[in-house]
């Protein structure tokens, strides 16, 4: 597994044994390149070099690399960051909330904006900390209220994953992305709606972003790497958007089988 932890010294890399060994990479985020193909990671690491280093990784290593979450160049968003995988947590105590599966018919059906008067009620408030609630048990660092049958412009997030840390934990109503960042980067991304199953999505490094708080204030903030992601792909799903639209060909009939799969598992209604 690869493990986010605190950031830390660059230490040597030139050991022969990799195994169950904590290595910390540089915090700025142009200084590290990431990418996974079978057990290879190639880290653009070295304190004193530009050079790309390499090493091979045994399928039985036990390797944390640590970094900055920002840095992190394969997010999943059925992990978080103690690289949990994603569970499908069924019913989740204290809340009817279930989330729904490809291809439930919410998942692409036009979202509302939720109004002051709704605000000023409890509906909204339950609705969000319903959907923490389901996040966590699925071992997940965001959700949007279509994921769990709710049409409505509601997203719940917690970039570290951990219900412990809830002081991270970010509810914003009716959010509205109004400026994106030209530059772009590319990661790895799965989703609670879509089990067992993951693709690489091109997304804006930066976004500036309008919302309300469930208190009716509003916010306006500058989402930067790992945030800005979660934000993204939860944003995306208040419009009906899902991350298989946002692979590459190639990507998507690298899927198309586990698509297939849940078509046969939950209908075409999906599963609630």
């Amino acid at each position: 597994p690869v493990v986010v932890t605190d950031t830390g010294s660059v230490p040597s890399l030139c050991d022969d044994d990799y195994e169950n060994q904590s290595h910390f990479l540089p915090s700025d985020p142009d200084a590290l390149t990431v990418s996974r193909s079978g057990i290879s990671l190639r880290l653009h690491t070295h304190p004193t070099s530009q050079d790309l280093l390499s090493f091979p990784l045994p399928v039985s290593a036990s390797v944390t690399i640590a970094v900055m979450e920002k840095s992190l160049n394969f997010p999943l968003f059925g992990m978080n960051s103690s690289s949990k995988e994603e569970v499908d947590p069924g019913v989740v105590e204290g809340t009817s909330l279930r989330i729904v599966k490809y291809p439930h018919p919410a998942l692409r059906a036009p979202n509302a904006e939720i109004t002051e008067l709704e605000l000023k009620g409890t509906e909204i408030a339950e609705l969000a900390k319903g959907m923490l609630k389901v996040m966590y048990a699925a071992e997940g660092v965001g959700l949007a209220a279509p994921q769990v049958g709710v049409n409505k412009r509601l997203m719940v997030y917690n970039p570290s994953g951990d219900p412990q840390k809830w002081l991270e934990e970010t509810v914003l109503v009716n959010p509205k992305i109004v400026e994106y960042s030209d530059a772009k980067d590319t990661a790895v991304e799965g989703c609670l709606s879509f089990p067992e199953m993951s693709g690489e999505v091109i997304r804006s490094k930066w976004i500036k972003v309008q919302a309300t708080n469930l208190k009716g204030k509003p916010v306006k903030k500058k989402f930067t790497g790992w945030e800005a992601r979660i934000f993204q792909h939860e944003y995306d799903h208040l419009d009906g958007t899902v991350y298989i639209d946002r692979l590459t060909p190639e990507g998507k009939q690298q899927v198309e089988p586990r698509l297939q799969q849940l078509i046969q598992d939950f209908g075409p209604g999906g599963q609630l």
